[in-house]
């Protein structure tokens, strides 16, 4: 069983990093999505990430060894993992085509979620009492989130109305994706599995993307394409290595301010740049962020809680035996 290192502060700056990066993201693909088209982006990214890993593997002698799919079991979970994943990546790109960076990020909140419901009802683990609460806070969250747009998004078929169901969508397949690397893990590490991913990623989308547009990219989009190519191997792996110092239930606490930072940047770069239009919040809205971060974070803390409390309770027993 894996042993952190116990270095809280580093843990909380590589979580850190990777929640900045993920809360750009979506703002950076926004301004993309206006000049390629999302399997564009998608095919641009995962052939990045497939040379980067690649090579990051190579060099330490660990490429993954394909003798282990023969099995039906390994090969069938890979295929979810990787449809999970690739599907993941498209919606999101084409629910954002519809949506603010805003509400997109705050959506895919659904994901974390999902990936717990499924552990309840594949793998028959406990959902905890806080795990509950935090289900409950999101879901108050969203609709305070959409309050003023909730009845045109469930009555009117709107552009909007389709990237909310693409979201939802995403979120869906990637808890199928994380729960089937969950199993693949016995197997293969999380690097080799997304090393295959992105292989895999990058011979489905480059047949169904137009490459022509590149060309005529400005330096700016030339950087933002950029960016979106080394956030998601940057972003995995100090992520990973936040995982190796801290505990990952603090970790995915502090991966919960990802939509604060989006709704934060999306305003900084409207700032600089003021082209770029923000998505105008009221109270109901800011405050409906805040309650899918809590209900985000706590469920993320809730296994804490648990093993705070029942080493509270045995602490006790020992003291009523002295």
């Amino acid at each position: 069983m894996h042993q952190i290192t116990g270095k809280a502060f580093v843990g909380l700056l590589l979580a850190l990093t990777t929640a900045i990066l993920w809360g750009i993201l979506p703002i950076a693909l926004k301004i993309l999505l206006e000049v390629l088209t999302a399997n564009t982006i998608t095919a641009i990214r995962f052939l990045v990430a497939a040379i980067l890993v690649g090579v990051w593997l190579g060099l330490r002698g660990k490429l993954p060894a394909l003798k282990g799919l023969k099995q039906p079991k390994i090969a069938g979970l890979m295929i979810i993992a990787i449809v999970g994943l690739l599907l993941n990546y498209i919606f999101y790109l084409s629910g954002l085509n519809n949506l603010t960076a805003e509400t997109a990020q705050t959506l895919i909140q659904l994901a974390p979620y999902l990936m717990m419901l499924g552990g309840v009802i594949i793998f028959k683990e406990r959902l905890l009492f806080w795990q509950r609460v935090g289900a409950v806070l999101l879901v108050v969250g969203l609709l305070l989130f959409f309050n003023e747009r909730l009845v045109t998004l469930m009555l009117d078929a709107s552009s909007e109305t389709l990237g909310v169901l693409l979201v939802i969508v995403a979120a869906v397949t990637w808890a199928a994706y994380a729960l089937a690397q969950k199993q693949l893990l016995v197997h293969y590490t999380s690097k080799q599995i997304m090393y295959l991913i992105y292989v895999a990623g990058t011979i489905a989308f480059i047949p169904v993307s137009d490459f022509q547009p590149i060309a005529s990219l400005s330096w700016l989009q030339w950087s933002l394409l950029l960016f979106c190519c080394l956030n998601t191997v940057v972003a995995y792996g100090a992520f990973a290595e936040a995982l190796h110092h801290w505990e990952a239930s603090k970790v995915s606490a502090v991966l919960a301010i990802t939509p604060l930072i989006t709704i934060l940047s999306a305003n900084i770069v409207a700032w600089i740049w003021p082209q770029f239009v923000p998505q105008q919040l009221n109270l109901w809205s800011w405050l409906g962020a805040f309650s899918v971060v809590a209900g985000s974070a706590l469920t993320a803390l809730a296994p804490q809680f648990a093993e705070y409390r029942a080493a509270r309770r045995v602490r006790k027993l020992q003291r009523d035996v002295l």
